[in-house]
């Protein structure tokens, strides 16, 4: 079971077995080495077993979700750069929410002249674009993603259909601080932290409770019947916006407080897996 009350699916004192499910990855359904682990492989089958969906809700690119998707034998939609771009089973563009490439090359300038101690990754439909791929700060993205970025200019690798997502990597004074002050210099765009080293520039229309939505209406089921888990702060509306939301145990407090549940444990220990097996009886 988990924190706050028991789960009895079928029964009136706990949640329904959910239409579908929402996870994020990072954190979340991996453990803290990215890997998926045998457990969280067995609970996607039973999802499926069930005929519930399972679809990965990340601030990855799509490529770094497929070999997760093909670990987990479930292949199905994803909400790809918390929620900018989303696409179905077939990879068919279900939403896309992009920064227009003249807004998105304002961004790139700023950060470089304010905020010089951050690096700065560019992303866009299926490309992943760095200033230069020597920094230890873009090869330990690689290594965890295990998708290799272009190194180049922004003008020449994205058209007029501008870009998804920009992602800032740093020391966690320097990233609290681009939070605040991108966020400031841009308030038509959506700048969040997404752990103490990472801070997200997207589209203000980009939300992952949108990509929930998108999907939701894809597989025609509802929101209010769907379950979703997650564990950082760019999670908090996609936790807000279903009845049947986990934190995990590993969340900081402001996540788990915006959660209906805790998992009983952490992301380390199949928290999430131990929590489907009980919503599965």
């Amino acid at each position: 079971m988990v924190m706050g009350r028991e789960l009895s699916p079928g029964r009136g004192d706990g949640p329904a077995l959910p239409s579908a499910v929402f996870t994020d990855v990072d954190g979340t359904l991996l453990d803290g080495s990215h890997r998926v682990t045998p457990r969280a492989a067995v609970a996607a089958r039973a999802l499926a077993e069930r005929g519930v969906p399972l679809v990965l809700v990340s601030a990855r690119m799509p490529e770094a979700l497929s070999e997760i998707q093909a670990q987990l034998g479930r292949p199905g939609p994803v909400v790809c750069y918390s929620g900018a771009y989303v696409l179905d089973a077939a990879g068919a563009e279900l939403l896309s929410c992009p920064i227009a490439l003249g807004c998105a090359l304002e961004v790139r300038d700023y950060v470089a002249c304010d905020v010089p101690d951050v690096c700065c990754m560019a992303y866009g439909y299926h490309s992943w674009v760095t200033s230069d791929r020597r920094d230890p700060r873009v090869a330990r993205e690689e290594g965890i993603v295990g998708v290799r970025s272009i190194e180049g200019q922004l003008e020449d690798h994205f058209s007029e259909r501008g870009l998804h997502k920009f992602l800032l990597v740093g020391e966690p004074d320097a990233i609290a601080r681009a939070e605040r002050e991108v966020g400031a210099a841009f308030p038509s765009l959506a700048v969040v932290r997404s752990s103490a080293t990472l801070c997200e520039v997207m589209s203000g229309d980009a939300s992952k409770t949108r990509g929930v939505r998108a999907v939701c209406e894809h597989l025609g089921v509802s929101p209010r019947d769907a379950a979703a888990f997650g564990d950082g702060r760019n999670d908090i509306d996609m936790l807000r916006s279903v009845p049947q939301s986990w934190a995990m145990a590993n969340a900081p407090a402001e996540v788990r407080a915006a959660a209906a549940h805790v998992t009983a444990l952490d992301n380390d220990h199949d928290g999430f897996a131990e929590t489907i097996f009980s919503l599965l009886g």
